[in-house]
């Protein structure tokens, strides 16, 4: 007879993924055993040590130190590393997030060993081939045995690529991260403070994927944009995009404050007080959502539809004349109807994950 007490392998390595598995691990460790894998992909404290402390999320059980290096390096790496601590562990779950080469090399390790995976995230598209992560996201579905999708229009996806035994539909594990941070923030931060800007009267900007950062054409159009707004500009630099801005000699006007990454508790407070979010980050256009802060995504599609439907997101791309013009003309809409699911889906994927196996 089976224990009701169960093996899970959570496998992170990137920032969005620490925020996932802070409350994902919370619901898991309430009855189950969890060993944390933290692959080394974000390995600047920056991105990585700021998070594990700021969002509760328990010590890495295991580092693996991957770090950087070409996507198959990255993934080789990952991969060899991981099918060690996974023959190892031999766990009841493979739990990995979103669409990372971590979330891949997890996946892959997993199926390799016919363990079962539990993809976080499941069946979101782009539908742009050209994206590293559209990759990673449609090969890890595919090897998934739950399917765990924070819309409708993901386990839409899904279905279309004959994806139907073990979909889920749970909502966002990012919504109790982000609520919760934001109000704690408003006590606890004091970023507006040191940055001596105030509520509503400043765009957040953030750019970090690869398709923006390592096409200097597109990084410089969006520049050019930014630097084109007639207010403040609040822009934490990613690692690799302040290798970019140095290759390009930029020069950041006075109204662009270009600062290093922050803890979530202080982007959130970022987010919940901005006029403007502007991005090509997946996670914040979640965020700013539920902020009720309207969102400019530079990109030219987005796996989160739903925020461009409601109204709430405009996708722009790497054009400098239309980032201006969305700065200038964008409202909030008169509604914000609910997306992404209740609270608790962290929660809720852990009962789903018990009966699975159980």
């Amino acid at each position: 007879m089976r224990s009701t007490r169960l093996k899970f392998v959570t496998v992170v390595g990137a920032r969005p993924q620490f925020i996932k598995a802070a409350v994902l691990s919370q619901a898991i460790r309430r009855q189950h055993d969890e060993v944390l894998v933290h692959t080394g992909q974000h390995y600047d404290p920056e991105m990585s040590a700021v998070f594990f402390d700021g969002m509760g999320l328990p010590p890495p059980t295991v580092q693996l130190a991957c770090g950087s290096g070409t996507h198959a390096e990255q993934t080789a790496a990952m991969l060899v590393s991981l099918e060690r601590v996974l023959a190892a562990e031999r766990p009841d779950w493979v739990v990995v997030f979103g669409d990372t080469n971590s979330t891949l090399a997890g996946a892959l390790a997993a199926a390799k060993l016919h363990l079962p995976v539990a993809h976080i995230e499941a069946g979101l598209r782009s539908f742009n081939r050209a994206m590293p992560e559209e990759i990673n996201r449609v090969l890890v579905d595919h090897v998934s045995q739950a399917l765990l999708c924070p819309s409708q229009t993901a386990v839409d996806n899904l279905a279309a690529e004959g994806i139907r035994t073990g979909v889920h539909l749970i909502g966002d594990v990012m919504a109790d991260a982000f609520m919760a941070a934001a109000e704690n923030a408003r006590q606890a931060s004091r970023v507006l403070e040191d940055l001596k800007v105030r509520a509503g009267q400043f765009v957040l900007a953030t750019v970090h994927r690869a398709e923006n950062t390592d096409v200097p054409d597109r990084l410089r159009a969006i520049l050019t944009g930014l630097t084109a707004l007639d207010e403040p500009v609040v822009f934490p630099v990613h690692p690799r995009t302040r290798k970019a801005l140095d290759d390009l000699g930029y020069v950041p006007p006075p109204h662009m404050k270009l600062i290093a990454p922050l803890g979530y508790g202080d982007m959130a407070r970022l987010v919940s007080t901005s006029r403007l979010v502007m991005t090509d980050s997946g996670g914040l256009q979640k965020e700013a959502y539920w902020a009720g802060v309207p969102c400019v995504t530079l990109r030219d599609e987005t796996e989160w539809i739903e925020t461009v439907e409601s109204g709430w997101n405009v996708l722009v791309g790497a054009d400098a004349s239309r980032i201006v013009a969305a700065a200038s003309h964008v409202k909030r809409p008169a509604s914000r109807p609910t997306l992404y699911g209740a609270p608790g889906a962290g929660h809720r994927s852990v009962a789903i994950l018990e009966r699975a196996i159980t």
